[in-house]
């Protein structure tokens, strides 16, 4: 991996707000932040080897979880944090099961920040 790519974190948000909310809390970590409104946008753009992925879960179209179940079946193994509103036990259960953490939205910037490193940790 690049440098950049040690430093690139996707973000998947139909909120605009959220968005740019990480985008600036990103930067200020050293992270550069590539941000989507939908699931399906991130799935047409051509994004490569992003580091790791912060999704929410309710978006229209496609939910978060449901994104992350396209990415496990099409063999993309990365770190994935999903933010939800509504942290039910079956979305919990749901996202640990896809090897995905899931956390109340909003996530603290200490949640934010722990997921990255781990996810440093275990990138080759």
């Amino acid at each position: 991996m690049t440098e950049a790519e040690h430093r690139r974190v996707v973000i998947v948000d139909d909120d605009p707000a959220v968005l740019e909310s990480f985008r600036f809390l990103l930067d200020a970590m050293g992270h550069i932040a590539q941000t989507f409104a939908s699931a399906a946008d991130f799935l047409q753009a051509d994004v490569r080897r992003p580091y790791c992925l912060i999704l929410d879960h309710h978006m229209p179209r496609m939910t978060g979880l449901e994104l992350v179940e396209n990415l496990r079946h099409s063999g993309v193994d990365i770190p994935i944090l999903l933010v939800t509103g509504s942290p039910s036990p079956a979305i919990v259960a749901r996202a640990a099961v896809l090897g995905c953490k899931a956390l109340e939205k909003p996530p603290s910037e200490d949640d934010i920040s722990a997921f990255i490193e781990q996810a440093r940790l275990t990138r080759p």
